[in-house]
């Protein structure tokens, strides 16, 4: 007992410290789809959703073609826009810390770390701020623009400049190698055990896992056999890497894989015709040229057993993560306008709206599909919403930035 009365105070400091941590962990999301590349948060947050704040970014009504993922840490929001200008805005209230102008339109996803900030520009240029200031720390051009999402991985900064090169550079902005890219745009990858999931092979229909120790790729999908237009962000639970592909020829073709990780050798495979509300070619294409200009789409979600994907046509599909059995599928009245995120059990994405329906910002169950909550926005969303712990953040195609809280 005189052993216990002296640990019980330290327990409870733990207990405490434990739980302090796990609650700061869960208000931050500091890249691209989240811990892990998952699109799931440890948020508990559940509906009604309120409105805590939106700001509207640029003036006039013309739709706007990308609205990227913020990253949040601690109180601030940290995203690029349309107009070229770099935001740091106050989560509470939407206060802007500080702005900072590129030379053109930002499509990049942002990475924070303990200091800086880090995105890429169409203007070719890949910025590391001052996270306090805003001030730039340095600059790194290229032969391109960058359009990717911007990620630290060890000692590296990583990202991906359009058929130019994927960068690999020092946190003080100084090159230590690169990847050819040949022909891909709009890149985005997934590092996990020092291999990037994925790097791009010497020819434009290569890309595949490359070690960046090694600095060597493990082996490579064959274009023959997949032959897709997009490829998506992938996931990886386990062994198992999971992406998504699409095609608009006349019809969306919407592709779904499972891969061992390790040896490429494909697990299973999932083939379906989208579900679409336009009934011509060049609607089609329209819409598929919309989606490709957004660094998440088609991007899954691993949750529990199940991979889920939304976008690309009205529905949001969940299989089964070992087999590829599709366990439900939900079809809306307008097409899916963004990636999923999920956070306790609860799926949430973008309706694009159409002449009869407006765009509103979804919430389904993840166990089944079932429709839980919506809300009208203003714009249809663009990308996956980012849940950082009791906010749920995400931008619209009309420039207006949303914060939104629980309720209840």
């Amino acid at each position: 007992m005189k052993n216990f009365r002296h640990t019980f105070p330290l327990l409870i400091l733990c207990l405490f410290f434990s739980i302090f941590c796990a609650c700061s962990r869960g208000a931050d999301w500091v890249q691209f789809r989240g811990e892990g590349g998952r699109g799931v948060s440890s948020s508990r947050i559940t509906p009604p959703l309120g409105l805590r704040w939106k700001i509207k970014l640029q003036s006039g009504d013309e739709k706007i073609r990308s609205l990227n993922p913020p990253v949040v840490i601690g109180d601030t929001i940290y995203f690029g826009s349309d107009d070229g200008n770099f935001y740091a805005l106050d989560v509470e209230s939407g206060y802007m810390r500080w702005v900072f102008k590129s030379g053109a339109e930002i499509n990049s996803i942002p990475y924070a770390d303990k200091d800086q900030v880090y995105f890429g520009s169409k203007d070719g240029k890949l910025y590391a701020l001052s996270r306090e200031t805003g001030q730039e720390i340095w600059n790194f051009p290229t032969q391109s623009q960058i359009n990717s999402q911007v990620q630290r991985y060890g000692d590296y900064i990583i990202f991906v400049g359009d058929a130019d090169a994927i960068y690999f550079l020092s946190p003080d902005g100084r090159e230590q190698f690169r990847i050819d890219n040949p022909g891909w745009y709009n890149y985005t990858f997934l590092m996990a055990d020092d291999v990037m999931y994925f790097g791009t092979g010497p020819v434009v229909e290569q890309i595949g896992p490359f070690d960046i120790n090694r600095r060597e790729f493990l082996w490579f999908l064959s274009y023959y056999e997949i032959a897709a237009t997009w490829y998506s962000f992938p996931a990886i639970r386990g062994d198992l890497l999971y992406f998504g592909t699409a095609d608009a020829y006349g019809e969306m073709y919407l592709g779904y894989y499972a891969f061992d990780r390790r040896t490429g050798k494909k697990v299973w495979e999932q083939q379906k015709e989208g579900i679409s509300s336009y009934l011509n070619f060049e609607g089609n294409w329209r819409f598929f040229l919309r989606n490709v200009d957004l660094l998440d789409f088609m991007a899954p979600t691993v949750w529990k057993d199940l991979v889920i994907f939304t976008g690309g046509d009205r529905a949001a599909r969940a299989f089964d993560a070992k087999t590829g059995v599709l366990r439900w599928e939900q079809v809306f009245d307008s097409p899916v306008s963004s990636a999923p995120t999920v956070a306790a059990g609860r799926v949430y994405f973008g309706l694009l709206g159409d002449d009869f329906t407006p765009p509103e910002f979804v919430c389904i169950s993840a166990r089944d599909g079932r429709p839980l909550w919506r809300m009208e926005t203003e714009g249809s969303i663009l990308s996956a919403p980012v849940i950082a712990g009791k906010r749920i953040i995400f931008g619209t195609d009309k420039s207006v930035f949303y914060v939104l809280e629980q309720v209840f």
